[in-house]
């Protein structure tokens, strides 16, 4: 059975391998960098980003009908997990600061949309603060009656059962109520603080 080893493709044409040269340490490879740097006992913020932003994550859209308008409202975030099949849990995490969670937080039903790797417009226009932010998108209601964005991956119905503070953002647990897969392709991706799909030599992933 041949195998294909998969590879980030960036807009900007990084592959996602690391330019630093390796040294070794009693025989084992290690990767070479700069110190970390502390400020006053704490980590600093830039390093902190650029050390983490090294985890490549998926991104979603969550997505509501706010219930005082009865207009759609919704978020993208890469924070998102699933935390359990028994019951089944996912969980994703908002910015304090953010002001379309508490529009979304106040329907009954939150949808979570598994973006496609052509769909980081759609990213950048749920990113955004103010105005109509499902100008132009096409979408359809799912069970729950939340947008389902079309191209989108998969959609997750699901209630939020409890939302924990934990420094600069709330992590939201929320059970699964209905779940379905939405379209084919590959997934957005984030890296390193830019966004790509997932590819290999042979121009696609293989099932193993």
């Amino acid at each position: 059975m041949s195998t294909h080893a998969a590879r980030l493709i960036r807009p900007d044409g990084c592959d996602g391998h690391s330019p630093h040269k390796r040294r070794t340490l009693n025989g084992a490879a290690m990767p070479t960098g700069p110190a970390p740097d502390r400020l006053n006992g704490h980590l600093d913020s830039r390093r902190f980003r650029s050390v983490l932003g090294r985890f490549a994550t998926g991104v979603v859209a969550i997505t509501a009908v706010d219930p005082d308008t009865g207009e759609p409202c919704g978020l993208a975030a890469n924070s998102f997990t699933s935390v359990s099949l028994d019951p089944p849990l996912v969980a994703f995490c908002v910015a304090h600061t953010s002001t379309s969670w508490p529009r979304v937080r106040g329907a009954k039903v939150v949808t979570v949309n598994v973006l496609a790797e052509h769909q980081q417009p759609v990213c950048a226009q749920l990113a955004g603060r103010g105005g109509d932010k499902f100008a132009g998108l096409e979408w359809t209601g799912s069970p729950g009656g939340n947008p389902v964005i079309d191209g989108a991956l998969a959609w997750i119905d699901c209630a939020v059962e409890a939302e924990h503070q934990a420094g600069d953002h709330m992590i939201v647990v929320a059970r699964v109520l209905q779940l379905d897969i939405h379209a084919d392709g590959g997934p957005l991706v984030f890296f390193r603080g830019g966004y790509g799909r997932f590819a290999d030599e042979a121009g696609g992933l293989e099932p193993a």
